[in-house]
């Protein structure tokens, strides 16, 4: 970056950032949001707006959400609507844990003996790995890296908030960019094997259809990611002034200190033995005995959240009753409460959000959207490396309408698999566009479902950080990432490499 641009970049960022601190609170923004929902779904009811299912071979055709079964789902099914979003049991169970252990002591303690022996200099890259890999816990890394990261680095005197932004967007990067395949992986391919159906019966699934194209994505987001969060997110935010109380990052541990974390680490190995047996032991419960190959797994990483629950709960309290912070049950279940009660504004957004995105399914507006935008790619007549970089922009721009990388690809791989398989595209490879294209702004998007988490997150250290402030942090990530996505997706079509064992770029139909 040259000297007069850099300004230039610095300036544009500090004007989003005014420019978002303007918007509302983000339950707000929902509500708005869902204001406009209602008026867009009377419009196109009225207007006879529909796309064809090319799965059904159903008309989808827009519905108003002031159609009597529409008001009537939204009201009868409002408490499911709550406790049925994915994001909030998983925030809830997790944070039960994480919460008793930070506020036991425990969090502290680690961090300052980690960054005691690692390197000051590798702490951002080893952050985003390990988000990138934190896709194997499901969704965990949000709730468990992010506070941690920002903690760590603070404790190396470095802006916490640029430690958070690094692991936000190494744990999105993860959707497209991850070392081993996974059960994001699983689920992803596994939408795209009925959709390859509509043109090969006979298609099946490769799990590790991705695994060369998602491994090379890692490799290049890390050192990427690395390179924005120092010369670009560390820069604008400036330097970090610890606020009055943090315990220092050079601080020593003491003797007592130095003893729970003996403990923890026990607890925690306990935990991880138990994990380890029920994957080795007969019956092995968190193994699918009905699977084969990396789906046998499956269970097992879905236990993940789980296991970091109790990873944190025992590990924690083995080091407060060691440090002499808890002394009986009660402070257990206080520490675990006072936890609980700091995820009240979030279980507010999730009410709002949850709500949204219930109408914008029984609108079938989200559907047709994706639809639309997959037909006028299919009209343009682009070379296939563009027309599969226009996959990843198109995927970009719909990160804007559905947050859910399962809901876009449900939506869109009836429409783009079978498409590109005409053209001689492996369903692997336009999974792979889709996956990069779905990496790239979420991090950015205020209607991220874990946006106001992270956003949370950010306030613990400067309380007065806002929607925009989160959003000119995470855009450099963003147009990086894209960038990659881009070049990568591109490159690899036109070069025809594998995405992964087994799986080629072209598609060639089967001989008759």
């Amino acid at each position: 970056m040259t000297e007069p641009t850099a300004p230039r970049a610095l300036k544009f960022l500090d004007w989003v950032e005014r420019l978002g601190d303007r918007l509302p609170d983000p339950v707000f923004i929902f509500a708005w949001m869902i204001g406009a929902l209602i008026l867009a779904s009377i419009a196109c009811d009225y207007a006879g707006v529909s796309a064809l299912n090319p799965v059904t071979h159903k008309v989808l055709e827009a519905k108003s959400l002031l159609a009597p079964d529409s008001i009537r789902s939204i009201l009868v099914e409002m408490p499911k609507t709550l406790t049925g979003f994915a994001p909030l049991g998983l925030v809830l169970l997790v944070m039960m844990g994480a919460g008793l252990a930070e506020r036991a002591g425990l969090m502290s303690a680690a961090i300052r003996s980690l960054v005691r022996v690692a390197p000051r200099r590798l702490i951002c890259p080893i952050i985003i790995l390990i988000g990138l890999l934190s896709n194997h816990a499901a969704d965990s890394g949000f709730v468990v890296l992010l506070p941690l990261a920002g903690v760590a680095f603070a404790a190396c005197g470095r802006h916490p908030i640029a430690g958070i932004a690094a692991a936000f967007a190494g744990t999105v990067g993860a959707f497209a960019g991850n070392p081993l395949p996974g059960q994001f992986d699983a689920l992803i391919l596994g939408l795209s094997e009925p959709a390859a159906r509509l043109i090969d019966v006979h298609w099946t699934a490769n799990l590790a259809g991705n695994w060369y194209f998602t491994a090379t994505a890692a490799a290049l987001f890390v050192p990427i990611g690395w390179w924005v969060t120092e010369k670009v997110i560390e820069p604008k935010l400036g330097p970090w002034m610890p606020i009055a109380g943090d315990v220092p990052h050079d601080a020593p541990l003491s003797d007592i200190e130095r003893k729970g974390l003996r403990w923890a680490g026990l607890a925690a190995l306990a935990v991880i033995l138990v994990w380890a047996g029920l994957v080795l032991i007969p019956p092995t419960p968190l193994l699918d005995p009905e699977a084969v190959g990396a789906a046998r797994w499956t269970p097992f990483f879905r236990s993940l959240v789980a296991g970091f629950f109790f990873l944190f709960l025992t590990s924690g309290c083995a080091y407060g009753v060691a440090v002499g912070a808890i002394r009986s049950d009660r402070d257990v279940v206080r520490l675990a409460s006072e936890s609980m009660a700091a995820m009240s504004p979030y279980i507010v957004l999730a009410f709002a959000a949850a709500h949204f995105i219930l109408m914008f399914t029984l609108s079938n507006l989200g559907v047709i959207i994706a639809i639309g935008g997959a037909d006028l790619l299919k009209a343009s007549g682009l070379p296939i490396p563009i027309f599969l970089m226009g996959v990843v922009l198109l995927t970009a721009v719909l990160d804007m309408f559905i947050g859910s990388a399962s809901a876009k690809w449900a939506a869109l791989a009836p429409i783009i698999v079978p498409m590109l398989m005409l053209v001689g595209i492996s369903p692997e490879m336009s999974t792979a566009a889709y996956r990069m294209g779905d990496s790239t702004v979420n991090f950015a998007s205020p209607l991220m479902p874990y946006f106001a988490l992270v956003l949370g997150f950010c306030q613990r250290w400067r309380p007065s950080f806002g929607v925009g402030g989160l959003i000119s942090t995470m855009l450099p990530y963003s147009a990086a990432f894209l960038i990659i996505a881009l070049a990568l997706t591109g490159t690899w079509s036109a070069l025809q490499i594998p995405t992964g064992p087994g799986a080629p770029t072209h598609y060639s139909a089967p001989a008759q």
